[in-house]
């Protein structure tokens, strides 16, 4: 039987593993509280005293950080710089889905922080192999671009001999509350392979069922054990320094930066995921097939636990949104090569009979984690909960993809 949080949307079915304890209260909302009683100044004290150890006293880099069009990148780069005074070397790994705001994000990320920046452009060839295998193996469209955002600034790292790695939040303490923000978790390989990878290495891609080689995969493997340790690299999450709350943060990254951002049809999150026309269309459409809930019920369990909305309004909201149309399938289908039909046919395939029931050809009943999520009050009106948009997702121009983007 599946559990429920009594405070939040999620389930003990959660992907990345979530607990709910004797009184129904969740792992993620227990680790959540803790931005309200921990010395966030003195841990973002610990954060000043660890990042100083790395400052270089040369012109050179004295750590990375990983960004994209989207997503956290602009605060994470405003922390670095402007406040621990840090130098970094920007990476990015180009997954092909880039949106026209996405591309216009990241050029005036460069320019508004004046810092260097390296990207990885795999042969699209490749990535096309790989995605059209780990679409039918795993149900991912979006395994490379997990893979290349999390290797390539490793591998960087070891390149260049720059020890230090900066990341923004830790997934599984926003999400489930893997760890306590006071263990300070790191980077890791292992919960890269388990959790972001669904269990699978580059290597482990190299099978007698597909077409793949060495030379369509070697982009994606991890640096070695003994690569690591003679560089020292570690990768920090600021999100154990720094009480995170994407929300508060983007709107200031919107006032300072001029940060753009647009309305999604499947959420009324308007922040994540500007820099991908697939993020929030097919792949969020893909996780409500396999999972039973899309990343809609990820916002309001968020906005949930930051108090600006209660348990009932998100409930509403996720039920307002979940099953609305998918976008861009026919930019995403030219890409890969497939007739759209067939990707009809694919996207069907991957329904999980425990949250879908087939009615008749082709149709189906969604009974996902939503229809269990009843809401014991009637609510007349959802309290309006406030995001700035600003711009669109492909800028007033015909939907494309951005396959190598200069800016815009």
């Amino acid at each position: 039987m599946i559990r429920y949080c009594k405070s939040c949307l999620y389930s003990d079915s959660h992907p990345l593993g979530l607990v709910i304890d004797d009184k129904n209260l969740c792992s993620g909302c227990k680790i959540h509280k803790e931005k309200y009683t921990l010395d966030w100044a003195s841990r973002f004290e610990k954060l000043k005293n660890l990042t100083k150890k790395y400052k270089s006293n040369s012109k050179n880099y004295d750590c990375i950080v990983p960004v994209t069009g989207g997503g956290d990148s602009y605060f994470i780069v405003h922390i670095v710089k402007n406040v621990l005074k840090l130098n970094p070397l920007l990476v990015t790994y180009n997954n092909y889905y880039n949106s026209p705001l996405g591309i216009k994000n990241l050029s005036n990320l460069r320019i508004k922080f004046d810092c260097d920046i390296l990207f990885k452009n795999v042969n699209p060839i490749s990535v096309k192999k790989i995605t059209k295998y780990t679409l039918r193996k795993l149900h991912s469209l979006y395994w490379h671009s997990l893979a290349g955002q999390s290797v390539y600034p490793v591998q960087v790292a070891k390149n260049f001999k720059i020890p230090l790695i900066i990341w923004g939040a830790h997934q599984g303490n926003e999400q489930v509350g893997m760890f306590s923000h006071e263990q300070e978790v790191e980077m890791t390989r292992r919960y890269r392979k388990d959790h972001d990878l669904m269990g699978y290495e580059a290597e482990d891609l190299l099978v007698t069922e597909n077409d793949l080689n060495m030379d369509d995969v070697h982009e994606y493997i991890y640096p070695s054990d003994k690569d690591i340790n003679n560089v020292g690299i570690r990768g920090i999450y600021l999100s154990n320094y720094i009480p995170w709350d994407p929300k508060t943060q983007h709107e200031k990254m919107i006032k300072l930066y001029k940060y753009k951002t647009c309305d999604f049809n499947r959420t009324f999150e308007k922040y994540d995921h500007t820099n991908c026309n697939v993020y929030m269309n097919i792949h969020d459409y893909i996780k409500l097939c396999k999972n039973g809930y899309s990343k809609v019920t990820d916002h309001a369990t968020r906005e949930i636990r930051h108090k600006r909305l209660t348990r009932y309004e998100g409930i509403k909201l996720v039920k307002k949104y979940e099953l609305a149309k998918v976008k861009y399938e026919n930019l995403f289908n030219e890409w890969i090569g497939i007739k759209d039909e067939s990707g009809d046919f694919f996207y069907d395939k991957l329904k999980n009979n425990k949250y879908w029931i087939r009615d008749g050809v082709k149709k189906y009943i969604f009974n996902g984690h939503s229809k269990n999520l009843e809401t014991k009050k009637k609510i007349k009106q959802i309290k309006k909960i406030y995001y700035i948009k600003n711009s669109n997702l492909n800028l007033n121009q015909k939907p494309k993809f951005i396959v190598f983007g200069k800016g815009i």
